[in-house]
């Protein structure tokens, strides 16, 4: 006897890891702009200015905390969206 119900296809690797990268990104990206379009660096952390960072320097390491946070965020929402079934 043959199942009407067609067998779910396994999504690949990559295609999981792109699904969780590129929304995370984004996300990133847009908060970065947000975040500087209502403080520069110089107010956030005066203190490096005095030190000799670059605002360069400020922006490189805020976008790759957002991004860090961003992508948890996303991972969590993929690990959450699995059925009950395949976790027991």
């Amino acid at each position: 006897m043959t199942s009407n119900t067609p067998e779910k296809e396994e999504v690949p690797l990559v295609q999981k890891i792109v699904a969780v990268l590129w929304p995370s990104f984004l996300a990133a990206g847009a908060s970065m702009i947000v975040l500087f379009l209502i403080f520069s660096p110089d107010e956030l952390v005066p203190e490096l200015r005095a030190a000799g960072v670059s605002n360069m320097a400020v922006y490189s390491v805020t976008f790759v905390f957002l991004w860090a946070t961003t992508l948890i965020a996303c991972a969590l929402s993929c690990y959450f969206l699995r059925p009950c079934s395949r976790c027991n």
